[in-house]
């Protein structure tokens, strides 16, 4: 497999930009009913679904970098089609981005598989937890809530960007679609 990225790979990378951003911006509102349900639990609930550009582009292409480019490239989607939160969500895009690419790094892009889809979710979680602590100030919750709020994003990680994107790669995968992609020849 080469590691270098080819004109398919950001044809693609667009391709799921676009896909991802319209799946972002739909969950705008899944997290508006999810509040109105849970209180600040419930963007916890559905937070995984904002992975999913990423861990889904790099299951298919299977390149470094391309879980990164994935985010970036769901959130500018989200932006063309006009979402609320403006371009400064590029930062958050970013920092899930970079989240989601480091449990392939650690695996020395050498494993797809659904745990490494889960961790790679996971990570991000983490990482956009941190993030939302500071931004949000979530200083201003009870410790308890805190954790709970934790475990829920890291749940919804698993499922969205792991179980979700498995699911979602391996159906374009028995279409034909992806006989180039690494994704394909596997």
């Amino acid at each position: 497999m080469t590691k270098s990225w080819k004109m398919k790979d950001l044809l693609l990378l667009a391709l799921l930009g676009l896909v991802f951003g319209s799946i972002y911006l739909g969950g705008i509102a899944v997290w508006g009913v999810a509040t109105a349900a849970a209180g600040p639990i419930g963007l916890d609930m559905v937070y995984g679904i904002w992975f999913m550009g990423a861990t889904c582009a790099m299951y298919i292409i299977r390149k470094p970098g391309i879980a990164f480019a994935g985010e970036i490239m769901a959130a500018l989607g989200e932006v063309v089609l006009g979402t609320p939160m403006g371009v400064s969500m590029l930062l958050g895009a970013s920092i899930q981005g970079a989240g989601c690419e480091l449990a392939f790094l650690v695996t020395g892009y050498k494993k797809y598989n659904l745990w490494t889809l889960i961790l790679s979710g996971c990570i991000a979680a983490l990482f956009t937890f941190i993030y939302n602590y500071i931004y949000y100030n979530y200083s201003s919750y009870a410790l308890p809530m805190l954790g709970i709020m934790l475990c829920v994003r890291l749940l919804s990680a698993a499922l969205f960007s792991g179980v979700f994107s498995k699911i979602i790669g391996d159906g374009l995968v028995k279409t034909g679609a992806l006989s180039s992609f690494a994704i394909g020849q596997a």
